[in-house]
């Protein structure tokens, strides 16, 4: 067995960022950017007033009350075409074009407007409610840069940089394989000894979640025929993910398919529970991750090495989740494996963290999995542990 430090490594060596494409600024959310974005326009494009009120010449009401006569209107898409002389105003809105002439605005509730003419009643120094062409930004700025994730927030600036196109990293294609004699679609007739497949919803699920196009081939019985046809069925995915039979049991036929398709096996044992036989491999230069069958630990797994395998195809950093609680109850010592225990996590008043793994944590336990709201990380040989200390814990947000 190997350290589940060295089986990621192992997972991640040789993966590289997938090239980029081109997509419309409205498919652009949860994308990751493949280059930097550079401003097309300066935002504000020109000045613009930040009140409702009057465009004035500061010196025009340095001393006030000052009258002005009215000289037009400027609104937003509608500025006024002439240019402010002294002793005049223009009425302007909020994000309305400064017209020339003016440097100040007035704002309305310091004005009094009677028929033709408008009387200030407030001085206003030179600057006062205008925003500078460029206050946010102007054009060759660079805002965006590549591995940013897409999100509301900055497709609203992509939007005012002018940009109608993103290049993004192209969505990493996953085949999702799962495999078993007893395992069945969800809704289908089960025999006594059949069970609905849980594995290959749930991987799709995390892989969608996680910036990935999940492909769901199928399920493959246990015979080297129905395994052959599936994998190759899985041809032109970036990652084959295949769930059961990573084990060397009689009817365990995965490792012995993926061989005779042409698959350089790199390991298949990683000391941790639950996830012990996991497989990683190369099929003709794809990447192939073997999970276990038993549910919680092919889940675990693909939290631990399918999701960083993920972010390395899109560019992205390795996200470091972990984060660190107090025990809510004691634990005995650990053995020569790496523990993730299924746990609640709460938060005190006073902000303390608590995690406080359940009772059950047996690895076909789903529903445990489906509770918990994070993994308590137990190093190999970990000392017994008592309620109160600190811990490490993953919290589980992200599956």
């Amino acid at each position: 067995m190997i350290a589940v430090e060295t089986a990621l490594e192992r997972v991640l060596a040789g993966l590289r960022p997938l090239a980029g494409e081109s997509v419309a600024l409205p498919q652009a959310l949860g994308r990751v950017l493949a280059a930097d974005l550079a401003a097309r326009v300066s935002h504000p494009p020109l000045a613009v007033s930040s009140m409702d009120g009057w465009a004035v010449r500061a010196a025009d009401v340095a001393a006030v009350p000052a009258r002005l006569a009215v000289a037009g209107t400027s609104a937003a898409g509608h500025p006024f075409a002439g240019t402010v002389r002294t002793g005049q105003a223009v009425r302007i809105f909020t994000g309305a074009p400064l017209p020339d002439g003016a440097d100040a605005v007035a704002r309305q509730e310091d004005c009094r407007a009677e028929g033709g003419a408008v009387t200030v009643t407030v001085g206003i120094p030179p600057g006062k409610f205008v925003r500078p062409a460029g206050l946010d930004f102007a054009v060759g700025d660079v805002l965006l840069t590549a591995g940013t994730v897409m999100d509301p927030r900055r497709i609203g600036l992509a939007a005012a940089m002018n940009i109608p196109w993103l290049p993004v990293r192209r969505r990493p294609r996953v085949a999702v394989l799962s495999t078993g004699d007893e395992i069945r679609m969800p809704g289908e007739p089960l025999a006594p000894a059949q069970i609905p497949g849980s594995n290959g919803p749930a991987l799709a699920a995390l892989i969608e979640a996680s910036g990935g196009l999940p492909m769901i081939v199928g399920i493959a019985s246990d015979t080297a025929e129905s395994l052959a046809g599936l994998i190759a069925a899985a041809e032109g995915a970036d990652l084959l993910v295949i769930s059961g039979g990573a084990s060397v049991g009689d009817y365990d036929m995965v490792a012995p398919a993926l061989a005779e398709a042409g698959m350089a096996l790199d390991f298949w044992k990683v000391a941790m529970r639950p996830g012990k036989p996991l497989m990683c491999g190369r099929l003709r230069g794809t990447p192939v991750l073997g999970l276990p069958g038993n549910p919680v630990a092919a889940l675990v797994c693909a939290t631990l090495f399918l999701v960083p395998m993920l972010r390395t195809l899109a560019g992205l950093a390795l996200y470091d989740g972990d984060t660190t609680a107090i025990l809510g109850r004691d634990l005995p010592a650990n053995d020569d494996r790496q523990d993730y225990l299924r746990s609640s996590l709460e938060r005190r008043p006073d902000g303390t963290l608590v995690a406080t793994p359940f009772a059950k944590q047996d690895s076909a336990v789903l529903s445990g999995l489906a509770a918990a709201d994070a993994l308590v990380v137990r190093p190999p040989h970990a000392p017994a542990a008592k309620a109160g200390e600190s811990v490490t814990v993953l919290p589980l947000a992200g599956i």
